[in-house]
């Protein structure tokens, strides 16, 4: 899959479902820090493009890291772009860290596993790939983008209520 933006699309379909239990942001970090491996293999030539890091042991790694710096880079995020709560800057807990760094790894592995022949998600203790061709590569692509304009207008219309409440 293209790096990233393909994989936010379930990422804020989830966000709009669970709104302030999940961090779309700490999500989105976890997704960059999945493609550092493909991206280092790309500008280099060597090494294997989907490599440990779209392995579900590679990406308990990867979550656990993304989850640690997400949180307060997050944080961080939304005190410079001006969101809060009456003031206050808003605050991720670290069970909402993980649970959507966690989301963002394993969910990137599977996507990626269902188009890319050289994923193997269950390494080191098997070298297949079941989800290969699960889905064909065009509705893998309709499925991101289709659940992303989804989230969308639910997270929108849900807000709208919530503020007319």
């Amino acid at each position: 899959m293209p790096f990233t933006p393909f994989h936010m699309g379930p990422g804020i379909l989830i966000k709009a479902i669970l709104q302030g239990s999940f961090s779309l942001m700490v999500f989105g970090w976890s997704q960059i820090i999945m493609d550092l491996q493909p991206l280092w293999v790309l500008i280099n030539g060597h090494g294997h493009l989907h490599g440990f890091s779209h392995t579900f042991v590679g990406a308990t790694l990867l979550a656990i890291f993304s989850a640690l710096t997400g949180k307060y880079l997050s944080e961080l995020g939304l005190k410079i772009i001006g969101i809060s709560k009456t003031g206050n800057i808003i605050e991720i807990s670290w069970f909402i860290s993980f649970t959507s760094a966690f989301v963002g790894c394993f969910s990137h592995v599977v996507l990626d596993a269902i188009m890319h022949s050289d994923v193997e998600p269950f390494y080191p203790f098997t070298l297949s790939n079941q989800f290969l061709g699960a889905l064909s590569v065009a509705n893998l692509h309709k499925l991101c983008l289709y659940s992303g304009l989804v989230g969308t207008v639910i997270y929108y219309v849900t807000q709208w209520r919530l503020r007319k409440a």
